[in-house]
């Protein structure tokens, strides 16, 4: 496989799609670069990697949301590489599903920081290490709300619309470079997103995906290798990924019980 033996940088490595990136991209035999707040976690995501056959792996705290947070964790990638061939900013998610009329603040202020601006900072640093001409990736994970809005989630569906246009712009920014970018964009999929949406209430968040059957991690681990993976003059710009019992935002098939 092409990926094998890359030095791949993942953000939000902790949990969801980011460790399931972690271990489907140790499995193909990268050298990862994991990249999260919660670092007792993230020890756990880098022991499954390296047992599923990572090349190697390495970890570090990182808060996309500071500055000085995402500059000490590329100088720190310094210390073990001169370069990254891929990039994945996958750190971000949603908080609340409020209307804007009694949106808070703090949840505005906290997508802002991770999903956009994050993003923006994240790549800023690690520009430098990406090689031309050689297939490097930069692959951010956005979302279909960043290509349909819904109720009580102006936020969230506005600062996944920018990410869309900072991956387009980056692809105009890039064009001759040899750097690949790409946005992954999930429908329904179950990991800890709507538990962190829902501030932990646990039976709201599993009523997003009762009846249906969602996308895993696995599935959008498994499509991100295959974008990084493609022979170095194939990029695959935009891809919009949804379980079959999702046809829009608002259109989702739900099994009834009994």
């Amino acid at each position: 496989m092409l990926i094998a033996g890359k030095w791949v940088f993942i953000t939000g490595a902790s949990s969801g799609f980011g460790a399931a990136a972690a271990r489907a991209f140790g499995a193909a035999g990268c050298h990862l670069l994991l990249g999260a707040r919660r670092v007792p976690k993230l020890e756990e995501v880098a022991a499954m990697a390296k047992a599923a056959g990572a090349a190697s792996v390495h970890f570090h705290a990182l808060d996309v949301s500071s500055t000085a947070s995402v500059e000490a964790f590329v100088a720190w990638v310094k210390t073990l590489t001169p370069r990254v061939d891929v990039l994945i900013n996958n750190a971000g998610g949603a908080h609340g599903l409020d209307p804007v009329a009694t949106a808070k603040d703090a949840d505005w202020e906290a997508m802002v920081q991770s999903n956009f601006l994050g993003l923006l900072r994240v790549t800023r640093a690690v520009l430098p290490l990406l090689p031309h001409d050689a297939g490097a990736s930069i692959l951010n994970i956005g979302s279909i709300a960043g290509h349909q809005a819904y109720d009580g989630a102006a936020a969230y569906c506005g600062v996944k619309a920018a990410e869309r246009s900072v991956t387009q712009a980056l692809r105009f920014e890039l064009n001759g470079t040899g750097i690949r970018v790409g946005s992954l964009d999930p429908g329904l999929a179950e990991t800890e997103f709507s538990l962190i949406r829902f501030k932990g209430d646990a039976a709201r968040a599993g009523k997003v995906y009762e009846g249906t059957v969602p996308l895993t991690g696995e599935d959008i681990a498994e499509t991100l290798l295959w974008m990084a993976s493609r022979p170095p003059h194939v990029c695959l710009d935009e891809v919009i990924i949804k379980p079959t019992d999702q046809a829009a935002i608002h259109k989702v098939y739900r099994r009834t019980k009994g």
